[in-house]
């Protein structure tokens, strides 16, 4: 099953042809990327107007790349799937719409995918991952984790009540000068680090779930790289959040498998998203997983951050189920994996544009 996957829910502009076989291995035929780092970096961070208007001029030669790459023509694909949330409405909009018209044109069936569930199968992108797996979703918007059963079965276990540890990273590089993308550049600063200089607090120490809080660390930090006067200052600020985020990540993933070990015999843990591509965050996450005797595994560092592999994989995976969308299959800014859990138990209240995912 061949089909063409697009992706444009923030910054970047990307498409990729994935063929999923019979026995469900994988092979990613193209993956064209256009970032848009250069047009935000003035603004030290994503302008979602800049965003959209870059998405809507560049998502054709982007497309026409990826098939030009595959080395196949349309009437090769057997349908097509895109990014239909969560994220910049205005993005999701561009690739969407794209995504549809050529499924109209063509006569191929189309997937509205979320954006989230690709991060869930991406790990499958690089190696033979079989359901269920538990899986810490971990990225610059999103920060949780989920026993993923299946595709369109998931359920939540824990998440960020207040920041994503992408977010938290990304904010405290901005509040040091290490400029846009932050959490990058703070990770190359801390590899100079002497962390232990800095005593940050931790979260939610006294509550005994699987969620996440990165807000007052975020403060915290925030507030002492005011004060620093060295490059070597902030080089040990550095190592100190990027220790910090990492402990926490790993404190409530060690929740997560201790709960999910008594229910599957199983065990494996998929680490995806933008902040898998963090190597500290990888080695303590890994080493969790050791200890609980969990097989760890996450994507390739390419397809840590956003991309359309994984989309398509996604889309593949729902065609092969025969989970094809309307084509009236809205943009959709807020759009959780587990929605049951979401509306039954809201981490926000609900307000007047709904409960937060």
């Amino acid at each position: 099953m061949t089909v063409l996957g697009l992706e444009t829910s923030c910054d970047e502009t990307a498409a990729s042809v994935v063929r999923l076989a019979a026995d469900g291995s994988t092979e990613v035929l193209s993956s064209v990327i256009h970032s848009q780092i250069e047009d935000h970096a003035a603004y030290g961070g994503v302008v979602p107007e800049i965003a959209a208007r870059s998405h809507v001029e560049m998502i054709e030669g982007v497309a026409a790349r990826a098939m030009a790459e595959a080395r196949i023509d349309y009437g090769d694909l057997d349908g097509v799937g895109a990014t239909a949330g969560p994220g910049l409405v205005g993005g999701v909009m561009v690739g969407l719409g794209f995504g549809k018209a050529v499924a109209l044109a063509r006569g191929l069936p189309f997937v509205a995918v979320n954006h989230l569930e690709g991060h869930a199968v991406s790990a499958r992108l690089g190696a033979r991952v079989d359901y269920p797996f538990l899986l810490l979703l971990v990225s610059g918007g999103h920060c949780q984790l989920l026993e993923v059963r299946g595709i369109g079965d998931m359920s939540r276990l824990g998440t960020t009540i207040d920041d994503a540890a992408g977010e938290a990273f990304d904010k405290i590089a901005k509040a040091m000068g290490l400029g846009y993308p932050g959490g990058p550049a703070l990770e190359r600063l801390a590899a100079t680090g002497d962390g232990p200089r800095f005593d940050l607090p931790r979260a939610l120490l006294g509550r005994k779930d699987c969620d996440f809080s990165f807000s007052g660390l975020k403060t915290a930090a925030s507030r002492i790289a005011q004060s620093l006067e060295t490059d070597q200052d902030r080089a040990d600020l550095a190592d100190a959040v990027q220790s910090a985020i990492a402990r926490q990540l790993s404190e409530r993933t060690d929740r997560a498998m201790a709960d999910y070990a008594e229910r599957h015999e199983a065990r494996t843990l998929v680490v995806a998203g933008g902040v898998a591509a963090n190597r500290t965050v990888r080695r303590v996450l890994e080493e969790a997983a050791a200890r609980r005797s969990f097989a760890f595994v996450a994507p390739p560092l390419v397809y840590c951050t956003d991309n359309a592999a994984m989309i398509a994989l996604a889309g593949a995976e729902r065609l092969r189920l025969g989970l094809i969308s309307d084509i009236d299959a809205p943009a959709r800014p807020r759009w959780p994996l587990d929605e049951a859990r979401a509306i039954a138990d809201p981490v926000h209240p609900t307000g007047r544009k709904g409960a937060k995912a």
